[in-house]
């Protein structure tokens, strides 16, 4: 259950700002907009109804913004179950606009694991560590964060090659109590990547690379979240619900922490 709140209700923004990508950033990650000013508004105006900028307060049109690529996964976003795998336990995976609301807003509990180095594996046994030194049980369909103080690299180009990562032991320890929206302030859910890569072609096995992710579980990622550092460990509630993008594999969403400040 979402807790009431008995005062003045605090809004802290776990989103980070949507802009352009930096140069350098690889093609398939890039965020690109076109904006158009008040001026090129009254230009279309013009030229969808006949309306002249004389008859528009200080000759201006609307503004405006398109996206001219940005993917699903480019900012703050949840990831669905459809994003892992096309099949969850032998039945067609959930795309994003296909679960329940309920999961979006909920109690959190917040887990630092600051000062991890790249690449290091956060187990299922540190994770129950951390949620014991809480002081709180988790409860059914509780949010689970991860901070790893990695939003220091979100406006870098190298953002995805930082980061410890979940295990999937630990994400399956998470699943069995109940949890089914986790979030961290890494750039994935996973250790890095590349990491991952060199690993799984060492092994020559599956499992390995992309391993949380693909560990056969109905639950949701919060991915490239920031300001996690600002939470306590507990007392707040998360609302991240995301865009309902039919078919999608994820969607953005504005994520916030609500806490009651009395």
């Amino acid at each position: 259950m979402v807790r009431p709140y008995s005062g003045r209700v605090e809004i802290i923004d776990l989103s980070a700002p949507i802009k352009a990508s930096p140069e350098g950033t690889p093609d398939v990650l890039r965020t690109e907009i076109d904006f158009q000013d008040h001026e090129q508004g009254a230009t279309v105006i013009r030229e969808l109804f006949g309306v002249g900028p004389e008859l528009l307060r200080d000759g201006e049109g609307w503004a405006n913004e398109f996206f001219t690529r940005f993917g699903t996964h480019n900012s703050t976003h949840v990831d669905a179950p459809w994003h892992y795998n096309s099949t969850i336990g032998g039945e067609p995976a959930d795309t994003i606009e296909k679960l329940p609301l309920d999961w979006f807003v909920r109690p959190g509990v917040k887990l630092d694991f600051t000062g991890r180095e790249d690449g290091q594996v956060i187990t299922a046994a540190e994770v129950e560590d951390a949620i014991a030194s809480t002081g709180r049980d988790l409860a059914p369909l509780d949010i689970v964060l991860i901070q790893t103080g990695c939003d220091r690299w979100i406006d870098d180009p190298s953002y995805m090659a930082h980061g410890p990562g979940v295990s999937g032991e630990a994400t399956r320890w998470l699943h069995e109590r109940g949890v089914r929206v986790m979030g961290i302030d890494a750039w994935g859910w996973d250790r890095p990547l590349w990491m991952q890569a060199e690993d799984a072609k060492a092994e020559g096995r599956e499992g390995v690379f992309w391993e949380a992710h693909q560990i056969g579980l109905d639950y949701c990622q919060i991915e490239r979240m920031v300001n996690l550092d600002s939470l306590p460990s507990t007392g707040f509630t998360v609302s991240c619900l995301p865009l309902p993008l039919v078919g999608g594999s994820a969607a953005p969403a504005r994520v916030v922490a609500l806490l009651d400040r009395g």
